[in-house]
């Protein structure tokens, strides 16, 4: 959360990209990325300067140490006036992006340069092609003097920046990518609980977004009390002061997420770092292609502990480029069932995965429709299944969606349900923060779902599970497997839920009669009346 003022701020900075011309939302945040990136740089070589001052040894670099050099660095162009900074930054500051990004990509003879480079993880890389597209000098010269006041040396404080940033794109993307809301995506993370020693992959990333909140969860969950601390608004911030011993393996090999969209794996690697993992590895790669098998074998089958996702399910695939492996799991071309089926080639045995599919999935009647369901029930562990209202995504969409919650391997005995109807928003385009009583039930299904597995981790009997869940009117309850087999693997929650109709009690017919000719006696005495005083 940020403060008012530092919201204020960017606001003011948003609207001024408007009226300067930029109107693309994408486009404002990579432009302010752009800028971000030029001071992390400037920042890091600071850091770099101090410690040859205390070791007095030499370092290498990012910056030549020549007057054209060091003119590259943040400190010494801000100032620069309007018309001679667009011209330096065009011309000087963003092409040396594209030299310190071949740079990251050698990996021998670096030294402390390519140290420094490593500390900005992937982003180096996908600067490489950057481009000012600020036309306006005076939204420019704005924009400078905003990224130079942000508290970029604050990790939970950016991080926060780069989400209120990135919650402005109100705009639906290609091929069905939209961004997840944020409590969704809270609420998916915390269903699935990640730990500190994970290694955790969206496999269509987007904005990690799944990614950057998961070290939000990790920095909640493990802050001391002197790890946390409130803003002057009296939000609580977490820098997960407990999580030092896990800190290399944080930055370097838990996160993994995959595009092949340049300009999100840009974006998302900017949020990884501003979140302070500095080596998320946020990777050029379309999941579902073949070419995973050869540039990500490792990764494409047993690899990872949790997968959190909310892929793309509007487009169909060519058969020919699709990974085989997948299709032998799944014989389709609908996206939607593919990303399931890779999810489950990706995770360990025993990984655990949230991920966010159409209704279609639980209910289509194809043939690799049900082929999937029957893989997640008979030969893996259906555990969950969260039905969300169909104006969730909404301005982007209107579908129907559901969350499935499932471990890789073993067998499902029974599903967990949640009619999940109220999510704290209104379901129309505006999506309106509600309050009061009924406004959201996430908060609920968290708990029901926490309850659940509680039971189900000390190995509560059958019939003490039935007992708390097997009232299929209520909100939660459990389904049996075989129950779900019999029905060709159905998973639409209203094939299970039983509503209950309250009974409605008439007047005899009797009596609605004499009432009826009762009124009907009293009309044409009126219209007596009214024919006397004519």
């Amino acid at each position: 959360m940020l403060t008012g003022q530092l919201r204020n701020d960017i606001d003011k900075l948003w609207l001024k990209f408007h009226t300067g011309g930029i109107t693309n939302p994408l486009t404002v945040i990579e432009q302010i990325s752009y800028l971000m990136f030029a001071r992390m740089l400037d920042m890091q070589e600071e850091v770099a300067e101090r410690k040859a001052a205390r070791t007095g040894k030499n370092f290498d670099r990012l910056f030549p140490n020549t007057p054209e050099g060091q003119l590259l660095r943040w400190k010494n162009f801000k100032n620069l006036s309007g018309t001679e900074l667009h011209k330096h930054l065009k011309n000087n500051v963003y092409p040396n992006f594209a030299k310190l990004g071949q740079k990251s990509d050698d990996e021998e003879g670096l030294g402390n340069e390519g140290d420094a480079l490593e500390a900005l993880g992937h982003i180096g890389e996908y600067m490489q092609d950057a481009d000012l597209e600020i036309k306006n000098e005076s939204v420019l010269v704005s924009a400078i003097e905003m990224v130079d006041e942000l508290p970029l040396m604050q990790s939970d404080v950016k991080g926060d920046i780069y989400e209120y940033l990135l919650s402005k794109l109100t705009t639906a993307g290609i091929n069905g990518q939209f961004r997840t809301p944020r409590h969704i995506i809270d609420a998916m993370v915390e269903l699935v609980d990640p730990q500190p020693n994970d290694v955790i992959c969206d496999p269509a990333c987007g904005t990690a977004g799944f990614l950057a909140r998961t070290m939000e969860y990790l920095n909640r969950k493990h802050s001391s009390d002197a790890g946390t601390f409130a803003d002057e608004d009296g939000n609580k911030h977490y820098t997960g002061d407990l999580l030092e011993p896990y800190r290399n393996h944080i930055n370097t090999q838990m996160f993994w997420g995959f595009d092949f969209d340049t300009t999100m794996l840009r974006v998302s690697s900017m949020n990884m770092a501003l979140h302070g993992v500095n080596g998320a590895n946020i990777l050029y790669q379309d999941s579902l292609n073949k070419s995973i098998k050869e540039h990500y074998p490792k990764q494409e089958e047993n690899f990872f502990d949790v997968v959190l996702a909310n892929p793309p399910f509007k487009g169909s695939l060519d058969e020919t480029n699709t990974n085989p492996d997948v299709l032998g799991l799944v014989k389709t071309k609908k996206t939607e069932l593919l990303f399931v089926a890779h999810i489950l080639r990706a995770l360990k045995l025993g990984g655990r995965a949230a991920v966010i599919v159409p209704d279609g999935v639980l209910f289509g009647s194809s043939k690799a429709h049900q082929q999937l369901r029957q893989e997640l029930i008979d030969n893996n562990q259906l555990e969950g299944i969260v039905s969300l209202p169909s104006g969730v995504f909404k301005p982007y969409a209107g579908v129907s969606t559901a969350i499935l919650i499932f471990t890789k391997g073993g067998t499902t005995e029974r599903v967990w349900f949640y009619d999940l109807q109220a999510d704290g928003y209104s379901l129309d385009d505006k999506r309106t923060p509600l309050k009061g009583e009924g406004s959201n039930d996430l908060p609920d299904a968290i708990t029901q779902w926490k309850k659940y597995r509680a039971l189900v981790e000390a190995n509560a009997p059958a019939a003490e599970i039935e007992t708390v869940f097997g009232d299929k009117t209520q909100k939660a309850f459990v389904v049996d497997a075989k129950a779900i087999a019999d029905n060709k693997y159905d998973l639409s929650i209203n094939r299970y839920k039983e509503t209950v109709y309250q009974e409605e009690e008439y007047e005899e017919p009797k009596v609605i009669l004499k009432r009826l000719m009762d009124l009907e006696t009293d009309i044409m005495q009126d219209l007596k009346d009214l024919e006397g005083m004519l």
